[in-house]
Formats: C-alpha cells, sequence, structure tokens
C-alpha cells in the first residue's frame, strides 16, 4: 500500500534531514525508506503519524518475525521507526513517540574479530624499511594501528590534515564530520621519517600522504594487498584486513583504561552504542586472561 499523504509527506521530510543535516550515506537513506514503506503495508489506510500507536509498531514487528526477516534486519526497521516518530516528536508534531517503550530485537551481533599484541607487533616489524616501500607500509600501518582510522579515511589522509609537530591528524569521516586523532610518539617518527626520506619532496595541502612509486594515490584495494604480504612476513596465518586493526587500536586501548567516550570520539562513531560492542569484546578477553592465569580458572 502506499503511505498516506501526510505519512509520505513527514518521511520524506525526515529523509531530506538526514540526508541535509546528519550527512547520512545514500545507503542508509535508501533502508530506512523501505521500512517506512513496509510499515505502512500493515494499515488498511494509512494514519497520520500523530495518530500510529504503539501497538502498530508490535504488530509490524511481529509480522515482520513471522516472515522470517532476521533480527538484525527487524532491529534496523525500528531504528528507522524511531528515527522517524522521534523527529516527528521533535519538530512539535506528535505528542509521544509510539517506539519510546518498544524494545529492539536481539541481534545476537559477533564480536569483532581482533588481533593480539603480539601479532600487532610482528606485522610492524614486518616491512624491509632499507627501502623507501618499506618505510611508506611501516608509517601507514603505525599509523592505522595508532589511530584506529578506516581504510578509507587512511588512504584518503592528505598533507594538511597532518600535524606533526602537535602530534596528532585531522581526519574528514562519515558524513564528513570532522575529528581530531592523536598520532602517539612511534607512528609520528614513522610518519615523519618516510615524509622526510621515503616520499618525494613537496606536495599540496590537499594532496595524498601515501602515493604509489609513480607518485599516484595508494587505494584501499592497494592496501589490503599489503597488508596480506606482510602477514605472511609476519607469521599470521589466519585472515587479516585493516579493519582488524582497528578493532586492535580499539580494544587494547579498552584493556589500558581508556574511557568509552573518548575511544567513540577517536573512532569516529556517531552513537555510542556502536563503541559499547568493544566493552564486550574487553570483558571476554578478561575472562580469557582469568581462565589462562588464575589458578583456579
Amino acid at each position: 500500500m502506499t503511505p498516506s499523504s501526510a505519512f509520505d509527506g513527514a518521511m520524506r521530510a525526515w529523509l531530506t534531514w538526514l540526508r541535509v543535516e546528519k550527512g547520512a550515506a545514500r545507503a542508509t537513506i535508501d533502508g530506512y525508506r523501505r521500512d517506512l514503506v513496509d510499515f505502512a503495508k500493515d494499515f488498511d489506510a494509512v494514519p497520520e503519524p500523530a495518530a500510529v500507536t504503539e501497538p502498530d509498531v508490535l504488530r509490524w514487528l511481529a509480522r515482520r518475525a513471522a516472515d522470517g526477516i532476521s533480527p538484525r534486519s527487524q532491529a534496523r526497521g525500528l531504528v528507522a521507526l524511531r528515527g522517524f516518530f522521534r523527529h516527528q516528536l521533535d519538530e512539535g508534531l506528535l505528542a509521544a513517540d509510539p517506539t519510546a517503550r518498544v524494545e529492539l530485537p536481539k541481534t545476537g551481533r559477533p564480536l569483532p574479530v581482533t588481533l593480539s599484541l603480539d601479532e600487532v607487533e610482528a606485522l610492524l616489524a614486518a616491512p624491509d624499511v632499507s627501502t623507501k616501500r618499506g618505510v611508506r607500509n611501516r608509517a601507514m600501518v603505525e599509523v592505522l594501528y595508532a589511530t584506529g582510522l578506516r581504510v578509507s579515511e587512511l588512504c584518503g589522509l592528505q598533507l594538511g590534515q597532518v600535524h606533526l609537530e602537535a602530534g596528532f591528524v585531522r581526519v574528514m569521516g562519515k558524513g564528513r564530520k570532522e575529528r581530531i586523532v592523536p598520532l602517539g610518539d612511534v607512528a609520528r617518527e614513522w610518519l615523519e621519517r618516510y615524509l622526510l626520506t621515503a616520499r618525494a619532496p613537496g606536495g599540496k595541502p590537499d594532496e595524498p600522504i601515501f602515493i604509489t612509486r609513480l607518485g599516484g594515490s595508494l587505494t584501499r584495494q592497494g592496501f589490503f594487498k599489503i597488508l596480506r604480504e606482510l602477514a605472511v612476513v609476519a607469521g599470521i596465518d589466519r585472515p587479516i584486513s585493516p579493519h582488524k586493526l582497528r578493532h586492535a587500536f580499539a580494544t587494547h586501548l579498552l584493556e589500558r583504561g581508556a574511557d568509552l567516550r573518548s575511544l567513540q570520539l577517536m573512532l569516529g562513531h556517531a552513537d555510542i552504542g556502536t563503541t559499547e560492542i568493544y566493552t564486550h569484546l574487553s570483558r571476554a578477553r578478561l575472562v580469557q586472561i582469568h581462565a589462562e592465569h588464575h589458578p583456579r580458572g
């Protein structure tokens, strides 16, 4: 069923707000639109948003579960509804949010696979730093582990975004949101060495830092290949990706006492709920340590 004009107009306004004000990705907006249209199918005549009730929401979730929709997709659908109705509430168009008391379906989200500290150390030591290519590769993995950047952010890092003297990088993340991430002494030293000895001298602020032998921008695919090569040298015999170094960055910081809010800012997560998965990962690591080393583990 096609949503009512009132519902459709409110939906379009919210999706436009997400795109313009929040910088939401096209895929996210398209997914939310599908969820809202699917919600509207449950009505013979779709009411105005203000007329939707909590039982309407619960009935929709029950129907999706009966249709075999995965818990993860059900949860995403409820997130879409929550965002829609809370936006209506903020705009003064609703007296109450019908999703306020509805709990997210359990998704059983798997913990991210990370690397041990020994594996990270072996990976960092793997590049042959007697060559310019090796110095570049060492600088890249050091920066990646020191900052927890996404691989796209690492490859897109520009000369003007690095502040070596102050020891931080300015990163343009998802939704065109800028954040400041510390480099740390070791990563800063390797990055400085790369810029002074291995990279072509000069360059404009908007030029990429990490370049190929021919001077072109290093791609995500290129770095994936480099990382796999380094994993072989390091003796890591399981699949590896840049994202696993990002997970290692987050996990190792938490294990050493970093607070969740600071970690959220460094990772560039819009929602601290995304960052909270690392607390579960850290707890899992503590359980493993206890089991291995406690006399009655």
